[in-house]
């Protein structure tokens, strides 16, 4: 069995961890959303003026959204817009480009694959870590958005009821709260500061997410904002809302883990019981191969595998 296949993967995952390294290079630490301290008071905290850090974070927040009009880029842009990547656009493309250039390096060094195979590979290669990296980036902040707001509504409720304003509480949510969900309070609390209303930012902050409890939030607060009422009452009715949608999300997540794996099983099963024939005895196809219809039922085979894969996926797909 050739080992070129086993290069292939090994020189993708090499420019998978480039992709982490050069954003870990240029922006460091105050990037990680695991950090117990959010961007914006590290930002501060370095001496930055408010004005300045608030500019920052609104221009990362929007940066990639323009993007989404472009055919081919818009399959990135979405993806950096969800993870709200502090990249630009341009430093973006960039990234890609030196990527696709480690990648055909790599090739040429590593394996004697023909030129036009290498030139095509190098920037599929880019183009799929940063693809990839940017799906695991998006999903881990979704993530902690989810659990992160239901604790910050219960501390807004808590802060309501010893009698802090709205106002304030949002500047205690952008203190106490780590990053995802600390830095983005902390833009409403900036912008409500140098005189926007807050029911505004807290809609552009529902639309940028793009996620249904966030909006519950800005629809309950503009509503009692217009019609009176006890805004502690109606965000702690929010809060015990977004914690059973929640726990119903995850509940579902495990009834149907079995299911995801399965079709994750069936769908990688030939394929390694093709490798495994192959290492076992390589002259195993020999015999089909010079057959007319093997290229033709490669093809049959691997259109099932693609079925299987998008069938299993719908069918455990399941809204909360």
């Amino acid at each position: 069995m050739s080992s070129e296949p086993i290069i292939y993967g090994m020189i993708f995952v090499a420019v998978l961890l480039l992709v982490e390294g050069m954003y870990l290079v240029v922006f460091g630490k105050s990037i990680r959303m695991n950090s117990r301290v959010n961007r914006r008071i590290d930002l501060l905290e370095k001496g930055n003026d408010r004005e300045e850090v608030l500019e920052t974070l609104r221009k990362e927040r929007a940066q990639h959204r323009g993007g989404t009009r472009i055919p081919l880029f818009s399959i990135i842009s979405k993806k950096a817009a969800k993870a709200n990547i502090a990249f630009s656009p341009k430093a973006l493309i960039l990234v890609m480009v030196l990527l696709s250039v480690a990648a055909f390096v790599g090739l040429t060094l590593g394996t004697e694959t023909s030129l036009p195979v290498r030139a095509a590979m190098g920037p599929v290669m880019g183009f799929g870590a940063v693809w990839m990296w940017l799906n695991k980036k998006a999903k881990a902040r979704m993530t902690l958005l989810e659990e992160q707001l239901p604790e910050a509504v219960e501390l807004m409720v808590r802060s309501l009821r010893v009698g802090h304003p709205f106002s304030s509480t949002i500047n205690i949510v952008a203190q106490e709260v780590p990053d995802p969900l600390g830095s983005e309070f902390g833009i409403i609390a900036d912008e409500f500061a140098y005189g926007m209303d807050i029911t505004e930012s807290l809609n552009k902050m529902a639309e940028n997410i793009d996620m249904p409890d966030m909006r519950f939030l800005a629809v309950a607060v503009s509503i009692q904002q217009k019609s009176g009422g006890n805004l502690a009452e109606i965000l702690e009715g929010l809060a015990k809302v977004i914690r059973a949608r929640f726990k119903l999300f995850r509940r579902v997540s495990a009834i149907t883990a079995e299911a995801k794996w399965s079709g994750m099983f069936l769908s990688a099963f030939p394929i390694l019981a093709l490798i495994g024939i192959n290492v076992a005895q390589p002259t195993y196809y020999d015999a089909v191969m010079e057959t007319e219809y093997f290229i033709p039922a490669v093809m049959v085979v691997v259109a099932f595998l693609v079925a299987n894969y998008v069938f299993m996926k719908i069918m455990v797909n399941i809204k909360v």
